[in-house]
């Protein structure tokens, strides 16, 4: 059998994100967060767009946290040799789990089982609302979270290994969002989906762009059925 630890690609190593890098990001994100909920709460703007800027404004500091006090960019895979290759590995993953889910989903008529309830998500019904949300839940936010989740929280937990690093941090992602309902199993598959495609391949180009794409094609399957 081999080995999660043998799946490490070239540009994933240990110890990459230091405490200190690890609490000022999640500082940066917590403080934005409440920031965000209370000029939601107390300005008519619209949600989504102090959504959309609170997710662009993480980013930012995350970006200027790592690069200031940090190891530069590259500690969190978005060295500019792994751009590209980031980008092609990302649309492979994505390929391969459309294709995995989509026989899946074939299973699951067969048996009698709608797999589309499994993969609903609540969309506004306003056409400005909804491409705003399809923007903002399906662009902006993916890589918000691919940022602190995967480049600065898996980069912090690696150093307990792969295997560790890799449940840890999907537990949290998917703690960190509603269960009000129960946990979702497409939250939680994807939560593992996207550090292992980190650890593979080294670059956060891949977790956020199979993120991205997981996100629109939820939300298309969500309109159209």
């Amino acid at each position: 059998m081999v080995r999660l630890q043998s799946l490490a690609g070239p540009g994933m190593e240990a110890k990459k994100i230091e405490l200190r890098t690890l609490c000022q990001c999640f500082a940066a994100v917590l403080a934005i967060e409440l920031g965000t909920w209370v000029v939601t709460s107390k300005f008519p703007y619209h949600p989504l767009f102090i959504l959309a800027g609170a997710r662009l404004l993480q980013i930012l500091l995350m970006i200027l946290i790592v690069v200031t006090w940090g190891k530069g960019l590259s500690s969190i895979g978005l060295a500019r040799s792994e751009m590209v290759s980031g980008l092609k590995k990302g649309l492979l993953w994505s390929a391969g789990f459309g294709a995995m889910t989509s026989v899946v989903s074939v299973g699951l008529f067969i048996v009698g089982i709608n797999p589309f309830i499994l993969l609903k998500a609540p969309l506004p019904k306003q056409t400005v609302d909804l491409v705003l949300f399809f923007i903002v839940g399906g662009i902006v936010g993916p890589a918000a979270e691919e940022f602190f989740f995967r480049g600065i929280l898996y980069g912090f937990l690696r150093r307990w290994k792969v295997i560790v690093a890799i449940i840890l941090s999907t537990v949290i992602f998917v703690l960190c969002h509603p269960i009000s309902q129960g946990i979702s199993v497409t939250r939680l598959a994807g939560g593992l989906l996207f550090a292992v495609a980190y650890e593979m391949g080294g670059s956060l180009i891949a977790p956020i762009t199979i993120h991205i794409l997981g996100n629109l094609a939820i939300f298309t399957f969500s309109l159209i059925f």
